[in-house]
């Protein structure tokens, strides 16, 4: 995130204002998102002497930062003309911050995000990466904002789902013969993954840091078991991965042979190793999403043109609806199956669509389709055991 941290790095940046007045004079509805790096290092892109400091030192000097105005996007065009248009709200602050700090120091700096799109013309915010998960999920936050604050995780559900079923299919598994994991269970994204994806699979098994928590989920879906024990997904077809742990979770040992892996998390769960060391399972990125119109975000997020994660494509399609009833679209630690379906038919009536599927930030290559598919029909292997001190799940 080279561009976010040089403006983290300045005292100061101009705001950008926007001109309120969209086609034939139809008054625009505009947003803005927060966005964050996601390690201390990052900074090391634009400034190179960082990587010989030590993380607590780079973390003391994005606390003394403010937000700021990180970037102005253009070109959001519904299929039904209306526009929209907005801003990246740059947070200085890194995950390990945001899970560690007291809640309330968070929240003020996420709230001066708030403030300052608000004073540069939004109508509603989204709340990107972590600061979409700290403390009550937004709660907090849309309380004490003057614009409407989503988490954007109704249709980060929407799309993984998706995207899930699409790989199995590619894999022809037929979800009532198989079995389905979801690492981070009790947390918003993967309670709603599990609810609506354990309807179709023959097995399910929710794995969480909390096993009371993970059994309560576990309770509201016929035939599922609950584990704290991140080798239990070595027997899973489909593994659907969201937590907040921060740091890689799943291992080249933990994957059955031919099993997709869809991996929604920020920074991702699934293991670099596992490109490498495991050719024979298919890793997808859940959530990327082709946005309508000829759009400029002004910012390197790393996809190709025209894409977003979810989180942010709902926040603008909430923008381009203009519905505020909807503005407080997501907000908290759950997510209803109708909010799913509600966001849905939103997306599809603006024209946002799953993106081709991605893994390891690179189109997926037919050649790993057919490398998993072929696995599936060469019997299972016996993995090896995790040693203690492995990563442990986190929701």
């Amino acid at each position: 995130m080279p561009r976010l941290l040089n403006h983290l790095a300045q005292s100061s940046k101009a705001s950008v204002k926007i001109d309120s007045q969209g086609v034939q004079g139809i008054q625009l509805k505009r947003f803005g998102f927060i966005i964050h790096p996601l390690f201390p290092k990052d900074l090391q892109r634009y400034y190179p002497i960082v990587k010989y400091l030590p993380d607590r030192v780079i973390e003391a000097f994005l606390m003394k930062k403010s937000p700021v105005v990180a970037s102005e996007i253009t070109g959001v065009k519904s299929i039904t003309g209306i526009e929209t248009q907005g801003w990246f709200m740059g947070l200085p602050l890194v995950p390990r911050q945001i899970n560690t700090l007291p809640v309330d120091i968070v929240y003020d700096k996420i709230s001066k995000c708030v403030d300052l799109a608000a004073e540069q013309g939004a109508d509603l915010i989204g709340l990107g990466a972590f600061s979409s998960v700290v403390g009550d999920g937004g709660v907090t936050v849309a309380g004490r904002a003057k614009i409407g604050v989503t988490t954007g995780n109704s249709y980060t559900v929407a799309t993984a789902i998706s995207g899930t079923l699409q790989a199995a299919s590619y894999l022809d598994i037929d979800p009532a013969n198989a079995t389905l994991a979801v690492i981070g269970a009790t947390g918003s994204i993967g309670k709603t993954c599990a609810k609506i994806l354990g309807r179709q699979f023959g097995r399910v098994i929710l794995i969480g840091r909390d096993l009371e928590k993970t059994e309560e989920v576990a309770k509201e879906i016929p035939g599922a078991t609950a584990s704290i024990d991140l080798n239990d997904m070595r027997s899973a077809d489909v593994i659907v991965t969201v937590s907040s742990a921060a740091k890689e979770l799943i291992l080249p040992d933990h994957l059955k042979p031919g099993c997709v892996v869809c991996d929604v998390a920020r920074p991702r769960d699934v293991s670099v190793r596992v490109a490498k060391e495991r050719p024979d399972v298919l890793v997808i990125e859940g959530g990327v999403i082709k946005v309508p119109g000829n759009v400029e975000f002004n910012f390197p997020l790393g996809f190709p043109p025209n894409t977003a994660y979810a989180c942010m494509s709902e926040t603008m399609i909430l923008a381009l609806e203009g519905d505020t009833s909807l503005y407080n679209f997501t907000v908290g630690k759950d997510v209803s199956v109708e909010q799913v379906d509600k966001i849905n038919l939103l997306a599809a009536k603006h024209g946002f669509e799953l993106a081709g599927l991605r893994s390891f930030e690179k189109a997926l290559d037919p050649a790993a389709i057919t490398r998993a598919k072929k696995a599936r029909t060469m019997g299972p292997t016996i993995p090896r055991i995790i040693k203690p001190g492995q990563p442990d799940v986190q929701t």
